[in-house]
């Protein structure tokens, strides 16, 4: 068991600090923000499966409850290849430590999801007294659509069953109909690909445990490359220009080319959009993805090893 939480430790400090520190400084995933986005899940993915499975090993050495209900279907040999009764001091440490930040993640995300739902619930509230619904005849293909009376130009899609996606008359009169369908299908982008679940679990992660750098620039990474993602599926339905200027009229008051570094992203956009950089061959993208989906099983490999070695 030592060697099994000692082997689980090196994987999970390893996909938390030097992997994100180099994934942030590559190039790529600004080519290919989906399978960049796929990459980060699966770095959390690692890590949060080793600090489980080391949790849920140490758990059965520290405690014979946990020990019998585990290992209850497996037979003598199992156990005994997993030396539960020789527990090192370290490791019913760790195990507690473990508890306690299991115990804190799972209230972080319960807080950030009731948060999440609180503000959606005020927003709909405001917006129903603001908005009526359009009729039938007028509403979006893929939902129902509020035109909200402001002219302040603005677009975003809300989620909640159902979804809601709200434009402003400001950016009705400000975009052309083509301009119009690529924000729409920007809106839309977001919805398909569930991006909001990944911004509230990054929120979640980032502010529970803010000096893991992985969860600080997975919150930071996801923010940026689900827009790029969402940039990406408007340009190909409306194309690269037409996206970028629906991009500029949309946030030209926000000064949408400044280096401030609130800005910075929109003016990223743009210039990704202006200029847009050639995606990774079909066999590259591939071969990250499946590498990527690989690695959140070394945990699972690392756990079970000593179990199916004194079975064959």
């Amino acid at each position: 068991m030592t060697v099994c939480l000692l082997l689980l430790s090196a994987v999970a400090l390893t996909a938390a600090v030097p992997a994100p520190r180099a994934l942030t400084r590559a190039a790529w995933p600004e080519r290919e923000p989906v399978v960049a986005l796929w990459v980060w899940q699966c770095l959390v993915a690692t890590v949060l499966l080793c600090c489980l499975t080391a949790l849920v090993l140490g758990a059965a050495a520290v405690f014979h409850t946990v020990r019998d209900h585990v290992f209850a279907p497996a037979p003598p040999a199992v156990t005994a290849a997993y030396d539960l009764s020789a527990t090192p001091v370290w490791a019913t440490t760790l195990t507690l430590l473990l508890a306690c930040g299991a115990a804190w993640t799972t209230a972080m995300l319960a807080r950030e999801l009731f948060e999440a739902r609180r503000s959606r619930g005020q927003a709909r509230a405001q917006l129903r007294e603001r908005a009526p619904e359009l009729p039938p005849g007028l509403r979006a293909p893929r939902g129902p659509m509020l035109v909200l009376e402001d002219e302040y130009p603005d677009a975003w899609w809300m989620p909640g069953h159902p979804p809601q996606l709200v434009v402003t008359t400001g950016a009705l009169h400000r975009l052309t109909d083509l301009q119009l369908d690529a924000v729409l299908t920007h809106e839309r982008g977001h919805a398909r690909a569930h991006h909001d679940w990944l911004l509230h679990l990054s929120a979640a992660l980032a502010t529970g445990f803010p000096r893991v750098p992985l969860f600080a620039h997975f919150c930071d990474q996801t923010h940026r490359l689900v827009e790029l993602a969402a940039d990406d599926a408007a340009s190909r339905r409306c194309g690269h220009l037409t996206t970028a200027l629906a991009l500029i009229e949309l946030n030209q008051h926000r000064g949408v080319l400044s280096c401030a570094s609130s800005r910075r992203l929109l003016g990223e956009r743009v210039d990704r959009l202006l200029e847009p950089p050639p995606r990774l061959l079909r066999r590259h993208r591939a071969l990250t993805t499946t590498v990527a989906a690989l690695v959140p099983l070394l945990p699972l490999l690392i756990t079970f090893a000593p179990g199916l070695t004194a079975l064959s």
